[in-house]
């Protein structure tokens, strides 16, 4: 009995370790989004792999602080490593997160950020692909103020614009570059 056991277990653990490495067709998938400048863009645009996180431009506090934890993965990244991983925002809030205030915005953050938007279809079908959540509340005494409720996922894509991994929030920052170069280079083998 303990023998499958443990047959049971190295099997899992061959399968977790294989399923890390090879990109996964139920999260994520082709999208066209309109960066900062204005231009149309596809997953594959970027050429590089790709840091993605939703949120919203007038988050008080946890988008920020997100953002500003991917612009430093992506610089310790490219200066330890040498490995280029391209930080990309993508907006739950189109109605008020245009090309123009995108671009303004994700400069604090790093010069090699992309901020993407589009219709609130198109950010109805990447959410859907990435499964994640998201919601207008209101908010505040003035009708129409609202917040955007949502879920805080990092994901990391290849070069090819596949999900690879993704990260909750809690995820220490050595750990998620850690865990990037290791996939990076398992996908590459």
């Amino acid at each position: 009995m303990w023998l499958k056991t443990i047959a049971a277990t190295l099997v899992l653990i061959a399968w977790t370790a294989s399923a890390s490495v090879t990109p996964r067709d139920d999260v994520g998938g082709p999208f066209q989004l309109t960066n900062q400048n204005g231009q149309r863009v596809t997953e594959r645009s970027f050429g590089q792999p790709t840091l993605l996180y939703f949120g919203f431009m007038t988050c008080p506090a946890i988008c920020p602080t997100d953002l500003a934890k991917m612009a430093r993965i992506s610089r310790q990244l490219q200066q330890e490593q040498g490995i280029k991983v391209r930080p990309v925002f993508v907006t739950i809030d189109p109605e008020r997160d245009t090309p123009k205030k995108l671009k303004a915005y994700l400069q604090y953050f790093a010069s090699d950020f992309v901020g993407l938007t589009g219709s609130a279809q198109d950010i109805t079908r990447i959410t859907d692909l990435y499964h994640v959540y998201y919601k207008k509340v209101p908010y505040g005494d003035k009708p129409g103020e609202y917040m955007m409720d949502h879920s805080t996922i990092l994901f990391l894509l290849d070069s090819q614009g596949r999900y690879l991994k993704h990260f909750g929030r809690g995820t220490d920052e050595k750990e998620i570059k850690r865990q990037v170069i290791t996939a990076l280079a398992d996908a590459s083998n």
